[in-house]
């Protein structure tokens, strides 16, 4: 799933391609994207694209009031159309067209068809409201330094009610960098362990960032390139050597090292342990 990073370097582009320029047309191709009746999509025709920006995981179209949101989840990716089409992709989603500009489509992969869209009128958050603190931010930093949550960091990190922008691939990096177990919880931490994952989560997603403004047009199928030890079960660790492990669960997974993280102990998997009765 896009990130923070991956969604905050398309924002930028995307906003580079298309701010200044007025909203042509709103087209969708998928039913059940759309969640919201009111505003009509129609209303914002005409607008100007004041901003391009992001919140969380959403991209935010900021258009002198009311504004679009978009959602990619797991599987929906952009394309930047130039010159603009007017066909209809099998897993396309919404295409946004722009007076003079590239059109925006964003499509979708996979099975799970969880990509969305919303229009909101001025001064509606949607839910955008139901996002906790950017990860790296200030609010963030003092939720880490002084969180008393019983929950496991890794599901802290992940829930954006709690912290907005982050998933399983930069999390799994920086609690790997902050060389912490991922079932330890916040409340657990001392003083010297928060440090470490509060600068660890600065340090991946500026890396990650950096990496993403590399970039150019879209956002392409192939993202999380960069990661450390995400979705590298099975490989050396890049601090030590041993071999990365993972916890599967139902629709993903957890990798960490052993030796860098759970001194030296391997986490249960019940997925693998199933498979071995």
């Amino acid at each position: 799933m896009p990130e923070l990073p991956e969604m905050q370097a398309l924002a930028e582009r995307l906003h580079a391609a298309v701010a200044g320029a007025q909203l042509q047309g709103l087209q969708p191709l998928s039913f059940s994207a759309l969640k919201t009746v009111v505003p009509d999509p129609a209303t914002l025709v005409g607008c100007t694209v004041d901003q391009v920006g992001r919140r969380g995981k959403y991209l935010v179209w900021s258009l002198g009031g009311p504004r679009l949101l978009i959602h990619l989840s797991q599987g929906g990716r952009v394309d930047l159309e130039d010159p603009p089409k007017t066909t209809r992709p099998r897993n396309g989603v919404l295409r946004v067209s722009v007076d003079g500009r590239p059109a925006v489509l964003v499509k979708e992969f996979g099975t799970e068809r969880k990509a969305a869209w919303w229009v909101l009128a001025e001064g509606d958050d949607g839910p955008l409201a139901r996002l906790g603190p950017e990860a790296g931010s200030p609010a963030f930093v003092e939720l880490v330094r002084t969180g008393d949550d019983s929950r496991r960091v890794h599901t802290i990190l992940r829930d954006q009610r709690t912290v907005a922008g982050m998933g399983r691939g930069y999390t799994d990096d920086a609690l790997h960098r902050a060389r912490l177990s991922p079932y330890a919880t916040l409340a657990s931490l001392d003083p010297e362990q928060r440090r470490r994952l509060v600068t660890a989560v600065d340090d991946v997603l500026a890396e990650g960032l950096a990496a993403e403004r590399r970039r150019h047009g879209g956002l392409p199928a192939k993202v999380g390139d960069h990661w450390v030890v995400h979705g590298r079960a099975g490989q050396p660790c890049p601090t030590c050597g041993d071999t990365l492990r993972r916890v599967s669960y139902e629709s993903y997974e957890v990798t960490y090292c052993p030796a860098c993280q759970t001194g030296g102990r391997v986490l249960a998997d019940r997925r693998l342990s199933r498979l071995l009765k």
